[in-house]
């Protein structure tokens, strides 16, 4: 079902539930029984798979692929280029509780949303959670299965439960090398893609953390 809106042409399948109050990017492409909420702005040409819950007010960049049910809650960011494997969980609550001490049923004046940015072309591997609070730095890569609790820096990959630094990845995705001795730097160590040939500045602090 092509559906044209606002001089807009997007994709929406029929099982889908999408808010009028939503704003959905030229070319973008939501699958079968997708949820939406209200506020929600996503880019121009998404993938949005089947059963991913988008919730209120959460915002997606351009080229965005968010695979088959994922959950991405209020608070949370994407910037442009970033991947969302199937099955993440970005969530928004650090102290999570359906009660208040008294009993009596939390509203949503009795609980603090904390934000979580993922930054440009970065990537979130199947099954990941990312708790609260957290910043995923630009082109950085979450291994699938990961509990990540802390922010991930500029093209770090991250694994485990809870998540930690493992090394560094090239925006192409491969794994970044580091050059000879005699390319250390005094600020950072070189590193070098073998595959595209990519090379960046790795701050030492971050690097003597993964040896």
């Amino acid at each position: 079902m092509l559906v044209i809106m606002s001089n807009q042409n997007y994709f929406i399948h029929p099982s889908a539930a999408i808010s009028p109050q939503a704003s959905i990017g030229e070319g973008t492409r939501i699958w079968h029984q997708a949820q939406v909420r209200e506020g929600a702005t996503l880019g121009h040409n998404c993938i949005i798979g089947k059963g991913v819950y988008v919730d209120f007010d959460v915002t997606i960049g351009d080229n965005v692929k968010i695979q088959n049910g994922a959950y991405v809650y209020h608070g949370v960011t994407l910037e442009d280029g970033v991947f969302v494997g199937p099955g993440v969980i970005l969530t928004n609550d650090k102290l999570p509780r359906a009660i208040n001490p008294d009993g009596t049923l939390k509203s949503d004046a009795d609980w603090e949303v904390s934000p979580t940015l993922v930054k440009r072309g970065a990537s979130l591997g199947a099954g990941a959670v990312i708790l609260p609070g957290v910043t995923i730095g630009q082109f950085a890569l979450v291994a699938a299965g990961a509990v990540v609790t802390h922010d991930v820096p500029d093209y770090g990959l991250v694994m485990g439960n809870p998540a930690r630094l493992r090394g560094f990845v090239c925006p192409c995705g491969h794994r970044l090398k580091e050059k000879e001795e005699e390319e250390k730097l005094d600020g950072g160590i070189r590193m070098h893609c073998p595959i595209c040939q990519w090379d960046t500045v790795v701050p030492r602090e971050l690097w003597e953390a993964v040896r």
